[in-house]
């Protein structure tokens, strides 16, 4: 079993900066691609960026520029995963998930709990 805990979220002016972070735990698989999708209210889940085991990275149009994921790999299965957000723009409000694909294990892409972003004046 994994577990995904994110952390980071809060409040933040338009134009500011905050950095997520989400830490996975548990044994016995390895995980492929990691990253981050949000959800605004009334909207559906999006993309925001993704980063594989390689360092591969792929961004979504409306965050380009201003935000920048990273990853660190201890082992096999204690991964985390970060979000680093400049710029903020109110559009950028959401409850944002860490994710992790993990091929071997069902439901093969698993989730965090969420962490609210609040970018307002």
């Amino acid at each position: 079993q994994v577990q995904l805990v994110e952390s980071g979220g809060g409040l933040v002016q338009p134009g500011g900066s905050l950095r997520l972070s989400c830490a996975a735990s548990g044994s016995g698989f390895a995980i492929n691609a990691m990253g981050w999708y949000r959800q605004a209210p009334g909207k559906e889940r999006e993309l925001v960026a993704t980063i594989t085991s390689g360092g591969s990275t792929n961004y979504a149009d409306p965050v380009k520029g201003r935000f920048t994921i990273s990853r660190i790999s201890r082992d096999n299965a204690k991964n985390s995963v970060y979000l680093q957000m400049k710029s903020l723009k109110p559009e950028d409000t959401a409850v944002y998930y860490c994710y992790a694909y993990i091929p071997t294990l069902k439901p093969w892409r698993h989730w965090g709990q969420g962490t609210q972003v609040t970018v307002s004046s």
